[in-house]
């Protein structure tokens, strides 16, 4: 059965969040918020907490950095990942990735259709891994990223959550 498993030791993780947005202030930013309220309250730490407006090249010198800090285990961003001209999070996140991880988005749509119903299209909630880091994009309403943190990336980010988690499999992701 799925669940975790209170017979093992939670293992907290360093997670660096990126807020992307040309409107947001760290101040008014309620979806970076949530994510350091929701990692506190998990038992993770936050090693790193920025805001890049929507810009390929500031969003990627962000991640770059992140990715080659082997103190940061995990990355999650939020905005950026809808359809207009200015959403770019995918554009400037996913060449980074080694490996895609499909089923993140085919499972955060899952759990978006729940709450927004068919306007879960319009999302381009992605995840994959760089240089051994695991990186999630999510939307930038906070709605979103309570769906995605709660339903999803908590979960494969505790190491107690069975049958299988990502933490499990982090030690092996710069294998050749």
């Amino acid at each position: 059965m799925a669940g975790i498993d209170p017979n093992l030791e939670f293992k907290p993780l360093q997670i660096a969040i990126l807020t992307v947005s040309d409107t947001r202030t760290l101040e008014t930013d309620t979806s970076g918020a949530l994510l350091v309220e929701r990692l506190d309250k998990s038992g993770h730490k936050l090693k790193a907490r920025a805001l890049v407006r929507d810009d390929i090249s500031e969003i990627r010198s962000a991640i770059e950095a992140w990715i080659a800090d082997p103190a940061v285990d995990a990355v999650i961003t939020t905005g950026g990942t809808g359809l207009t001209g200015r959403d770019v999070t995918v554009e400037a996140v996913t060449p980074l990735f080694e490996k895609t991880l499909e089923g993140f988005s085919v499972v955060f749509h899952m759990v978006s259709h729940e709450s927004v119903g068919l306007s879960t299209l319009q999302s381009r909630a992605t995840a994959g891994v760089a240089n051994g880091t695991v990186i999630f994009c999510l939307p930038g309403s906070t709605g979103a990223v309570r769906d995605g943190w709660d339903k999803v990336i908590s979960h494969q980010l505790d190491c107690r959550y069975r049958p299988c988690n990502l933490v499990e499999l982090m030690p092996r992701l710069k294998e050749r």
